[in-house]
């Protein structure tokens, strides 16, 4: 008697279906896998590395190149110190007529009616080529309230001398004015009717 198997496909009697089988995986596909991640992954790590290597020697130029800009900067900046003055600049000309103030106490003379006057101590330069006149009623005051006080003659026992000043030469002396004021600058004119040097007092 012969022992018939069911049909591939068929229930067999007693049970339904046999479970399908599980298909297999291939550990070619598994190798494919891991390759390729591997290959990602090496890609990644050099790429880090190499903008860690490139980063470093980046900075690395930036410093090393730093220094001679600094010193180039240092070199130039004498040069251009607002304080410096240029090799070719030509000293700095002097006026020709200068004229110096200062405060100074009356001392009366023996002409002087009383003691009410204000002297004020010059000193006065020749600095032209050509000699200047100097004379007390060349001078005038004007106080801090703007009035204009001409010279007295003879009020001040140092009143200053009427000269004639060489080129180079000074001449200090006091100029007076009447009355009690706050003198605070000094006008000399060459001649009266020459060109006028004013001096604040110091």
């Amino acid at each position: 008697m012969s022992q018939q198997f069911p049909t591939p496909g068929q229930p067999q009697p007693g049970g339904g279906y046999p479970p399908p089988q599980q298909p297999q995986k291939s550990s070619a596909g598994k190798i494919v896998g891991f390759s390729c991640l591997g290959i990602v992954g090496l890609i990644v790590l050099l790429a880090v590395v190499g903008a860690v290597l490139g980063g470093g020697s980046g900075d690395k130029t930036t410093k090393e190149s730093s220094p001679p800009a600094a010193a180039t900067s240092a070199t130039s900046a004498p040069a251009d110190a607002p304080g410096a003055k240029p090799s070719s600049a030509a000293p700095e000309k002097k006026a020709a007529v200068e004229v110096a103030a200062k405060k100074a106490q009356f001392k009366k003379s023996v002409i002087a009616q009383d003691d009410d006057y204000t002297s004020v101590s010059v000193t006065i330069t020749n600095n032209s080529s050509d000699p200047i006149d100097v004379n007390p009623l060349y001078f005038a005051i004007t106080d801090t309230n703007g009035t204009k006080h001409t010279a007295e003659l003879g009020a001040d026992e140092n009143q200053i001398a009427t000269v004639e000043l060489a080129p180079g030469e000074n001449v200090t002396g006091a100029i007076t004015g009447k009355g009690s004021f706050t003198a605070k600058t000094v006008t000399y004119t060459d001649g009266l009717i020459g060109k006028a040097v004013r001096a604040d007092l110091s």
